[in-house]
């Protein structure tokens, strides 16, 4: 366990704190891992709204007139794509095709975007998106921002209450808007597979907002919601974790994530020809959803995977799924073509063989749009 003095510390905190928040050591931060128990909150993400503080994650403001091609030669999916306002989800690689991390772009205006990474890799996404910057775009590590996500089917109620223009956005869209007569960032986006934003605040009015946000909930159902309600929900959907089920020794198209990978657009970015290689050579392994047959144990990380008695990989997430009532899990599975869509596998935990069945995610229906 980190010392908290070695953290870095939410505008938020006492704002958890209030609510008696269990905190915790997360990538770096000190963050409410739960309030009411991840079951519950887990419970309001996907009935009624939930309230995260996301504030650990980076934000990287990419500025200028050759900040798409930046953005373009940093990283696999096709930036041109995205339109003014829109959203889009992206990686960075390594020469080798591994994924440093895994990001969501959002596009604010011609020439400037928002870069939201994963709070364990915000400096190495900083500097792969600076080492591909020309002298006339700005690659800005943007500390003084918190970010409030309000998810769930109500969330529009909630949000529409302080922001009204932002009922109107798309899924994977956003807009410039503002909180006290402070600019700020409201998107139509989350990673728990339910309707929801993402606001993006000036840390100094960050209290403020959450307060009012909660104000304004509170005969909707809202909860505040931890870290760990964040890992359930992501995790039914079938969302790679970064550090668990996605890391620089993996590539997109063993991820399953080959969806996100433009080969042919025409400017190069690292880690294309690894993945060129790849793709010829074979992808040796995948990523597959696993969910447990019968009620009973429940698949943690780095369990070992078996087929027919023959061991085939090992579990890179698992928990018990609250919508489902039973264990879920993710893991890859080696050579790629071992098992489809449907066969059994076995995964041991604590020495006992749980039977689960290969599927492709999410393991539960979603409903962002």
């Amino acid at each position: 366990m980190s010392d908290e003095a070695d953290l870095k510390h939410s505008p938020l905190e006492d704002e958890h704190r209030a609510l008696g928040a269990h905190l915790g050591p997360f990538a770096g931060w000190l963050m409410p891992i739960e309030y009411a128990g991840t079951l519950a909150e887990h419970r309001a993400v996907r009935e009624a709204v939930g309230m995260f503080d996301l504030t650990h994650l980076g934000k990287i403001m990419v500025d200028g007139p050759g900040a798409m091609n930046a953005l373009q030669r940093s990283m696999p999916n096709d930036v041109s794509k995205v339109a003014l306002g829109g959203a889009q989800y992206n990686m960075v690689l390594n020469e080798r095709g591994g994924i440093v991390d895994d990001l969501i772009n959002y596009r604010l205006d011609e020439h400037r975007w928002l870069c939201v990474p994963n709070a364990a890799n915000v400096h190495k996404v900083h500097a792969a998106v600076l080492a591909q910057a020309g002298p006339d775009t700005d690659v800005v590590l943007r500390e003084d921002l918190c970010l409030i996500a309000p998810q769930g089917p109500r969330s529009f109620d909630l949000v529409g209450s302080l922001f009204p223009d932002a009922v109107g956005l798309e899924y994977m869209h956003g807009m410039e808007s503002s909180y006290r007569g402070e600019d700020m960032v409201v998107s139509r986006s989350g990673y728990t597979g339910e309707k929801g934003f993402e606001l993006f605040v000036p840390d100094r009015l960050a209290a403020g907002l959450w307060r009012e946000l909660l104000s304004a909930g509170r005969a909707d159902g809202l909860e505040a919601c931890g870290l760990g309600a964040r890992d359930t929900l992501r995790l039914e959907m079938g969302y790679p974790l970064h550090g668990n089920d996605i890391w620089d020794e993996k590539t997109p198209l063993e991820a399953g994530l080959g969806w996100a990978v433009a080969l042919e657009k025409d400017m190069d970015f690292v880690g294309r020809d690894a993945l060129l290689r790849q793709k010829t050579e074979g992808v040796p392994s995948r990523l597959w959803g696993l969910r447990c047959v019968e009620q009973g144990r429940i698949p943690r990380p780095h369990a070992p995977m078996l087929a027919a008695d023959e061991p085939v990989g090992e579990t890179t997430s698992g928990t018990f799924s609250p919508t489902l009532k039973i264990g879920i899990a993710m893991g890859y599975v080696s050579p790629r073509d071992r098992i489809r869509a449907g066969d059994r596998v076995e995964i041991e935990v604590r020495g006992k063989r749980v039977a689960a069945e290969a599927v492709r995610p999410p393991f539960v229906a979603s409903s962002p749009k």
